[in-house]
């Protein structure tokens, strides 16, 4: 037992033993290891420094060298701006790159963490530099390294100043090519503008803005889309032979018809329309569901489009033609008015039918008016508008001429309503012996066979559409000699110097007076400018395509308004205006220099012998233009109601009419008994 225990305990103690040789030896290697590493380390961290003093002399040579060359190659100051440009950048370095937010590809792998440390570490340095340096406020140290940055110095300013100017310079290149663009996209879009016909196409449309309009009336354009895509889904249907849907689609389109009917706002459609825009609006998903082909659609949609465009010119054309024929007619009214000053005139003794003061028709010192008509409401109002707004109304003298038909109206006019002190006469161009076929070209122009064909068998329109092409010249005034009178003046006129020409269609809001005492500067004819910069010149009235057009005329040459016109009749004699009109109206006799009408003729004749005038005395457009500024209308002499829309009927523009029916005596017993009215 003594023995086995004893035993047991020299094994306990050789174990012990083992264990701390091992513990020993373990500590003995790490020690080892250590300062194995910490040898190794600083071996290389003194290589690394002594290859790092060599690579820094060669660049410095390397500097030095490039140095000496570059000053034979600059001038002192682009080496400052150079010097300036590289101090900032600084040395190139890792940490350059990482404030600078270099690609991914500037990037080297495995020194993130050291890189991050170091330019934390470089950071806070210079943060706590310049912190500790900085000088107090309003004081800067100029010899002092950390204030570089707060400097400005020559080089600096001077690289500054190049800067600027390559900013400037590229900012002045991207506003001209923005120009340039926007120059070419103005017109691409007048060149598209001009190849669209109407301006109605596309005007409803699921995408359009609904502020663009005040009153948009939704629901009315919300139940035409409807209706067109229902259309488009009908004709597929039939053609996919899906005939249930297209009768269903069929009966709902048929219904949405009827509810919307005429109506143009929503304040027109009944109460069930809201039912009928829901029953369509629910069916038409199904259809699309079931129906939809981009491609089929979109030709649907061509197909109608092209069918709608149609139409529109067709409508255009019928629009034309009626607005043309309305515009030559007389309205019940004036016809009435006419016919029954007529009938009483007639029935007056001769000595009653004479006017006052026929001593002043012949007075060259006399202010006198040429007034040439066959509309006697019209002519009242020239008349009164002219002497409401004279100042010296006994100085004028108005000299009307009319034809046989009306002149018994306009004479009884007249006399029933005499011009306060101003003198009238009246007179009947039929009456005029001299205007004969063998003497006025234009007579026997109108006598001929050519012009009857043209006017009554050549080319006679069987629908609206086919004639409003020629209506326009086909107008029964350019078979009248009263429109051709205003060539004849001095003929009419043989006593007077000079004569003022005014057109029935005008409104007299000043004293005219002050237009006798313009110098004309030699010319015969006064008159206001009508053109602009493209328009209303003499291309647009004569056929530059015939030699003797294009040989003595000038295309680009200003035009100007016949209606209201002053005359030097003495100028008119000694240049022989008249035979020079004969000259070219008997050339004209084909109508190959110009279609028919007077202004024209009136063009050739007065070429080179118009004096322009303030366009304050004479505004026009009162009858076609819309968008006349009512300020020039308010302060022009005379307003010209010249196109279709005559303040006199019906399609005159309200906007306008006013400035017309102001001069008429509404409570009149004739006017009131012909039912006209404002």
């Amino acid at each position: 037992m003594a023995s086995k225990r004893g035993q047991r305990n020299r094994g306990g103690g050789g174990s012990r033993s083992s264990i701390l040789v091992l513990v020993f030896f373990s500590l003995l290697g790490t020690l080892i290891f250590f300062v194995g590493r910490g040898l190794s380390t600083s071996t290389s961290i003194g290589r690394n420094n002594a290859l790092t003093g060599s690579n820094k002399e060669d660049v410095d040579w390397r500097e030095r060298f490039a140095a000496q060359h570059l000053k034979s190659l600059f001038s002192k100051e682009v080496i400052d701006v150079i010097t300036a440009s590289t101090n900032d950048l600084g040395p190139l370095s890792l940490d350059f790159f990482r404030k600078n937010n270099f690609s991914a590809s500037w990037k080297v792998v495995g020194k993130e963490t050291a890189v991050e440390s170091n330019a934390t570490s470089v950071e806070k340095n210079q943060i706590a530099a310049i912190i500790k340096k900085e000088p107090p406020e309003g004081k800067q140290d100029d010899s002092s390294e950390n204030h570089s940055h707060f400097v400005d110095t020559p080089a600096k300013s001077a690289r500054r100043q190049l800067r600027d100017k390559r900013r400037e310079k590229r900012a002045a290149d991207l506003l001209k090519q923005d120009d340039e663009v926007i120059v070419k996209l103005e017109n691409a879009a007048i060149e598209r503008s001009k190849s669209v016909d109407s301006a109605v196409l596309g005007k409803y449309s699921i995408w359009r803005k609904e502020n663009e309009n005040e009153n948009p009336d939704t629901t009315v354009r919300l139940m035409r889309d409807q209706i067109i895509m229902a259309r488009v889904y009908i004709s597929i249907a039939s053609m996919k032979n899906k005939h249930d849907l297209a009768q269903e689609l069929q009966n709902r389109l048929k219904e949405s018809q009827r509810a919307l009917g005429e109506a143009t706002a929503d304040a027109d459609l009944p109460r069930s329309a809201p039912e009928k825009i829901k029953a369509l609006g629910q069916l038409l998903p199904k259809a699309r569901e079931q129906l939809f082909d981009c491609k089929l659609v979109t030709g649907k949609l061509r197909a109608m489009l092209q069918t709608a465009d149609e139409q529109v010119r067709s409508l255009k054309k019928q629009s034309t033609f009626l607005s043309q024929l309305a515009a030559k007619t007389i309205p019940n009214g004036i016809h009435c008015l006419s016919m029954r000053l007529t009938i009483d005139y007639y029935l007056l003794p001769f000595e009653k039918r004479r006017f006052p003061k026929s001593e002043n028709l012949e007075n060259p010192e006399l202010y006198h008016y040429a007034l040439f008509s066959d509309n006697v409401l019209a002519a009242s109002v020239v008349v009164n508008s002219t002497i409401r707004n004279a100042k010296e109304p006994e100085k004028h003298v108005f000299h009307l001429v009319t034809d046989k038909l009306n002149f018994g109206a306009m004479n009884m006019w007249f006399l029933l309503n005499p011009p306060g002190k101003a003198t009238i006469h009246v007179e009947n161009v039929d009456e005029f012996k001299w205007l004969n076929s063998s003497y006025c070209p234009v007579l026997r122009q109108l006598e001929s066979a050519s012009m009857k064909e043209y006017y009554f068998k050549a080319d006679h329109p069987t629908t609206l559409s086919a004639g409003s092409s020629n209506l326009k010249y086909r107008n029964p005034k350019y078979l009248s000699m009263l429109n051709h009178l205003r060539f004849y003046l001095p003929e009419v006129y043989p006593k007077l110097d000079k004569i003022l020409f005014l057109d029935d269609d005008i409104v007299v809001q000043k004293d005219l007076t002050g237009l006798w005492s313009v110098d004309l500067h030699g010319k015969v004819n006064g008159a206001v400018e009508t053109c602009g910069e493209s328009f209303h010149r003499f291309d647009k009235y004569l056929n530059f395509s015939n030699p003797h057009i294009a040989r003595n005329f000038a295309p680009n040459a200003c035009g100007w308004a016949y209606g209201m016109n002053i005359f030097d009749l003495k100028e008119w004699k000694r240049k022989d205006i008249t035979g020079i009109y004969h000259k070219w109206q008997n050339m004209n006799e084909d109508r190959v220099l110009w279609k028919l009408g007077t202004l024209p003729p009136g063009l050739i004749t007065f070429y080179g012998l118009m004096h322009p005038l303030e366009k304050s005395w004479h505004v026009l457009g009162l009858g076609y233009n819309p968008s006349i500024d009512r300020l020039e209308i308010e302060r022009a002499a005379v307003i010209h109601y010249n196109g279709n829309m005559k303040p006199w009927l019906e399609l005159a523009m309200t906007k306008y009419r006013s400035y017309w029916t102001k001069y008429i005596k509404f409570d009149h017993p004739y006017i009131r008994s012909c039912k006209l009215s404002e």
